[in-house]
């Protein structure tokens, strides 16, 4: 018997791609509005989560590399949203942290990125949901 892939809607990977693009479509709306791009966001919302950090930390958990990473840095520097500067302890090492027209771009799609998650999150009901997001970061874990 020969060996067979499994057909496409029993594929891990392309059911998560299939979910992304689900749940992403809706917020790709928002971010257009906002003039950011997914990654951008992604980068502002870790660096408001964490306050001051590196961008080796950022790239970790905004799932970016590093090399896209200093680019849209510059972007959010450009924008006025994020600050950079050398750490005072080690010169080598960079900070980053959002600026106050960073904070007010995220308080300005609070409400609609909430709606996003709710509608999300009432689609496939709550105890569904927050297993998902159990297991999703369970499989994040074991890849270490």
């Amino acid at each position: 018997m020969t060996k067979q892939l499994p057909s496409t809607d029993r594929s891990l990977p392309i059911a998560l791609l299939r979910a992304r693009e689900r749940v992403m479509g809706p917020i790709r709306a928002l971010l257009s509005d906002a003039d950011l791009t997914e990654q951008q966001w992604r980068v502002l919302r870790v660096v408001q989560e964490s306050g001051d950090i590196d961008p080796t930390q950022i790239s970790e958990q905004a799932c970016l590399l590093l090399p896209s990473l200093t680019r849209i840095l510059q972007k959010l520097e450009d924008k006025g949203l994020i600050q950079r500067e050398k750490d005072q302890m080690d010169r080598r090492r960079q900070i980053v942290r959002i600026t106050p027209a960073g904070e007010q771009i995220i308080d300005d799609n609070l409400e609609a990125s909430l709606a996003v998650i709710e509608n999300t999150r009432t689609k496939m009901g709550p105890e569904r949901y927050e297993a998902l997001l159990d297991l999703l970061n369970e499989l994040n874990r074991k890849g270490d």
